[in-house]
């Protein structure tokens, strides 16, 4: 199998596929990764493919990771692919069985004519699939070439959305994102060291906001709901992570001071801007909230998973499939600051009341569950593949 990602840079799906990469390879398959990128200028972030915690999970799992070399500045994938890259292309596709496209916009290079033919998988993480510039003609013309052999939907809101989009409906598959239940649960010693390092008092009530710094995840939203929670809550604390949360982002502190106006001084000094960690396990076994302020785009967010998993309550406002995610394990919210607050202050008082339901739902939300599914699923891709090939010519 081949792997082929738009490039290595901080965000949910990509974690998602390389979880599955490496549960792929534990179970028997050979799997290596073609990067487009090698560098990627996003999220007021500088991210190098040699820096990235997936790239070093793989590279250190046995998985070979390559990359055409190209440097990401934020205007989209070029179709414009010289013959160096072409060539290095066909050389990662030559001895694959099964092509997986991690989201569609790989598929402006897997479409280039001339490369060998292989059934795609494109695994799609997304539920606004005309919100991404030429991704989704990409992925209508690699389905008329009769490439793509199928889709995987990571959540049912992704599914309805690409199958009103055109997409034909005999292509989409759902297999919901699993985690990792032995480093994704309830920690009290991680939960202590966390708070310890960040001078965070054991009984303060704290919400975690795990995400880039994108247009989609509403920002300005989850700072005025911090500004709000925190004025009525004088030892609460809000920690912020993921790429472009630091006070490097002009961004980011531009909305801070729009959000906190005056009070910023007060109030925003239990605001932790902490950026890209490795270490989510613990800000979530640390925390009482996993909160979601997205308007749109998500699909099946991770960071729900993970923080609930640990103990954290979600919270979330009404986007993809985040309301079935929390359903019995947390609150949906309008999209307004004071009810996200309110909510937010409810949830840290249920959490020891929720526990049992995490607990119990764990399977639910597990990775072996889903790369079995993966497998499965190209084992079939596969299957059908030889047996074409393998099948006489009609007269």
């Amino acid at each position: 199998m081949v792997s082929v990602y738009e490039g290595f840079f901080s965000g949910g799906a990509r974690i998602v596929h390389s979880d599955i990469v490496l549960g792929l390879r534990e179970g028997g398959q050979h799997h290596q990764v073609l990067s487009l990128y090698g560098e990627v200028h996003r999220e007021a972030t500088r991210q190098r493919m040699e820096d990235d915690a997936c790239y070093r999970a793989l590279t250190a799992s046995g998985v070979g990771v390559t990359s055409l070399g190209r440097t990401f500045f934020g205007t989209g994938v070029s179709a414009d692919f010289t013959g160096p890259e072409l060539a290095e292309t066909a050389r990662a596709m030559a001895g694959a069985d099964v092509i997986l496209s991690l989201k569609e916009q790989p598929l402006a290079l897997l479409n280039q004519a001339g490369l060998p033919r292989r059934p795609v998988v494109v695994c799609l993480h997304r539920s606004d699939p005309e919100n991404q510039g030429r991704a989704l003609d990409d992925l209508k013309a690699a389905i008329a070439d009769g490439t793509v052999a199928a889709c995987v939907c990571c959540a049912e809101s992704t599914r309805a959305a690409y199958r009103a989009a055109g997409i034909p409906a005999e292509l989409l598959h759902v297999i919901p994102n699993g985690v990792d239940l032995f480093r994704f649960r309830p920690d009290a010693a991680r939960r202590v060291g966390l708070r310890t390092e960040l001078g965070i008092p054991a009984a303060a009530p704290v919400v975690v906001f795990a995400a880039r710094y994108d247009a989609m995840k509403n920002v300005p939203l989850l700072l005025s709901a911090a500004r709000a929670w925190l004025a009525r809550v004088p030892d609460g604390q809000v920690l912020m992570c993921g790429a472009g949360m630091t006070e490097a982002n002009p961004g980011l502190t531009a909305d801070i001071g729009a959000a906190f106006g005056p009070e910023q001084g007060r109030l925003a000094d239990r605001l932790r801007l902490l950026g890209v960690r490795r270490d989510m396990e613990t800000l979530y076994a640390a925390s009482d909230v996993v909160a979601l302020t997205s308007s749109w785009g998500e699909a099946a967010p991770l960071c729900l998973i993970e923080g609930m998993m640990c103990g954290a309550v979600p919270v979330a406002t009404d986007v993809g499939d985040s309301a079935a995610i929390v359903a019995g394990h947390g609150l949906v919210t309008p999209p307004d600051p004071e009810a996200i607050a309110e909510a937010w202050s409810e949830a840290v008082g249920r959490r020891e009341a929720l526990a049992p339901s995490f607990a119990a739902n764990r399977e639910r939300f597990s990775r072996t569950r889903m790369i079995a599914s993966y497998a499965a699923l190209l084992e079939r891709v596969h299957t059908g593949a030889a047996t074409r090939r393998t099948s006489p010519e009609p007269f």
